[in-house]
């Protein structure tokens, strides 16, 4: 089995064919999407590809170390992930192959009119660490 992490975009990706923005859905639209998005989560659960996924909400803040005392924070002036990512899903599959026909429905999920979004969706695999050595010794 392996990770892959599906991002889903605000913005940054090429257009989506039912390229409405979200704020501009209907509530029964938006209900509409999301029932998609947990029917969809719920199947891989059932199949054990599921790993986890959330949408995110659209604030958020940029923080980093800076030495001794009180972390800098700023809202800006670079690309700000809030803008760019709207929400993830991390599915563990037997093959990338099969990572990539899930993302393919993902991207189906209804959008304005209830009709599918066909957004691009970044597929991304999961960084494999190399083995500790009590990766090494485990079991034995």
């Amino acid at each position: 089995m392996a990770k892959y992490l599906l991002l889903k975009h605000y913005r940054g990706a090429p257009a989506a064919n039912n390229d409405v923005p979200m704020d501009q859905w209907t509530p029964e639209e938006i209900s509409a999407h999301v029932q998609y998005m947990r029917d969809f989560a719920e199947r891989l659960e059932k199949s054990g590809e599921y790993v986890d996924g959330q949408a995110l909400a659209p604030e958020g803040t940029w923080v980093r170390y800076d030495g001794e005392g009180r972390p800098p924070v700023t809202d800006g002036p670079f690309a700000e992930t809030k803008d760019l990512i709207a929400g993830w899903m991390v599915i563990d599959v037997d093959s990338y192959e099969r990572a990539v026909e899930l993302a393919g429905e993902l991207s189906a999920a209804p959008g304005a009119g209830g009709k599918p979004i066909h957004e691009w969706l970044e597929l991304r695999p999961f960084l494999h660490a190399a083995p500790t050595v009590a990766d090494c010794h485990a079991g034995g």
